[in-house]
């Protein structure tokens, strides 16, 4: 049996698209979790502004299951995963299901707690989408009709490792990461996988836990546990270099094999470990559940990050000058509180490169990054999970509705109806501003999108 086989991984060859077409589709689509590879959360699309948000119409549409994530917006279609891993494309116009990709081990699924909370991502000729389910594999669907091109395993038992951070795509490869599934149970380890866009193939892996081991291993036959790579953005990608950036969960940390309660950036390829920054109460966060890897830093201009956590803190990083592995704490340039000194489970909208905003339970807030320190422009105490920047607008969901700041000031504009929220947040693409409904730990087949245009 080949390599290939073994994987269980199926070719099919597509056509790219030139780049003047791509260009022009860029205008109007959000590609990917984040709207880019960097996952800014930030698009320069500025047709809804702030005399116009407050006119859009609410487009309610019922689905066949929950997506417990964001949609991306890509050739004229909005396309998203459910929790149990269907994928669907939909009219814009009129929410009508263009296709529809139920993967083989659905039926075994619905209903269960196996899920994802993945969000897809387009490839980068923008002639396919890329596609999680809770049988630990990754798809590549055609875009026209939702024909699968390939298919390939990331995880060697997906009833403990799931597939919940949303996809990332740069210079040719998939990027994905793991996690576990609500309650922690072991064994399951973070990792991050690459792949070849043209063929699934899996370039390379870089296990949180056990890192000495360059496979996709058996969760089992690592001594260490957890760790997981969870964050909705998964991998980022820095712009200046191309190196990934992730945040990991609850786990050991030895800085040798064992990177839990990390921010880790790796080689482009995950081939290797460049660099880390590691709380110095990394074993109590271990100790207490409290997750630095609840969200991933925020790439900042001149190679700045923040990264937030569950311990309701927000830390100013600068990542090209942290020193290479080794087995030291600390090394943060400032704390400061996240908004209501309440947890971040979502992650930061980066706009201009130097204004960071943040959303949590308890509020909203503007940090602009001036002389190598974050200082607030503004806050409120409005609700929140990962907030998006299109033009110069910022849209935050929180509990039943979108509210709609301007950016520099936080003057709020509009609010959009809507229903209960978990870890979704909007996408702004060709006038339109789109946000799912539901919670994936309900168990749900059915679910609501909104439109609103």
């Amino acid at each position: 049996m080949t390599k290939l086989a073994a994987l269980g991984v199926v070719l099919l060859v597509v056509a790219t698209v030139p780049a003047a077409a791509r260009t022009a589709a860029a205008t109007t689509d959000w590609p990917l979790f984040g709207y880019d590879s960097a996952r800014h959360n930030a698009s320069p699309d500025g047709r809804i502004t702030s005399d116009t948000v407050s006119r859009l119409h609410r487009l309610r549409v019922e689905l066949d299951g929950t997506v417990d994530s964001s949609p991306i917006f890509v050739g004229g279609r909005i396309v998203f995963t459910t929790t149990y891993g269907r994928t669907e494309a939909m009219s814009p116009a009129n929410g009508k299901i263009l296709w529809r990709f139920t993967p083989p081990s659905y039926a075994s699924m619905a209903g269960t707690s196996r899920i994802t909370n993945s969000s897809p991502a387009a490839s980068t000729d923008r002639r396919a989408v890329y596609a999680s389910s809770p049988d630990g594999r990754i798809r590549k669907l055609r875009l026209s009709d939702g024909k699968v091109l390939w298919t390939t395993r990331l995880t060697r038992d997906p009833t403990h490792e799931k597939l919940t951070a949303s996809i990332n795509v740069s210079r040719g490869r998939v990027i994905m990461t793991t996690g576990g599934y609500i309650g922690d149970a072991p064994p399951y380890q973070g990792h991050v996988v690459t792949l070849t866009e043209q063929s699934g193939r899996i370039l390379h892996v870089w296990n949180s836990l056990c890192s000495d081991r360059k496979e996709i291993i058996l969760p089992s036959s690592c001594s260490s546990s957890d760790s997981a790579i969870w964050s909705r953005n998964g991998a980022a990608v820095d712009p200046s270099n191309g190196q990934l950036v992730v945040a990991t969960g609850n786990g050991p940390w030895n800085g040798r094999t064992d990177w839990g309660d990390s921010m880790l950036v790796l080689a482009p390829d995950a081939s290797r470990l460049v660099r880390h920054w590691t709380p110095t109460d990394q074993a109590q966060l271990n100790a207490t559940d409290g997750d630095l890897g609840t969200t991933s830093p925020g790439l900042l201009a001149g190679g700045y990050g923040v990264q937030g956590g569950k311990d309701a803190k927000i830390r100013l990083l600068e990542l090209h000058s942290l020193p290479g592995v080794n087995t030291k704490l600390g090394g943060e340039l400032q704390t400061v509180a996240a908004p209501g000194n309440t947890a971040i489970f979502g992650e930061p909208a980066i706009w201009k490169g130097t204004w960071a905003f943040f959303a949590t339970g308890g509020g909203t807030e503007a940090w602009l990054l001036r002389n190598g320190r974050l200082h607030t422009v503004w806050s409120n105490r409005n609700d929140g999970t990962s907030p998006v920047v299109a033009g110069s607008l910022l849209y935050v969901a929180g509990q039943n509705a979108v509210r709609v700041y301007v950016a520099p000031s936080g003057r709020q504009v509009a609010s959009l109806p809507t229903g209960p929220v978990h870890w979704q947040s909007p996408i702004v693409a060709a006038g339109r501003v789109i946000i799912a409904e539901g919670n994936a730990n309900d168990h749900r087949t059915n679910g609501v999108l909104d439109i609103f245009r």
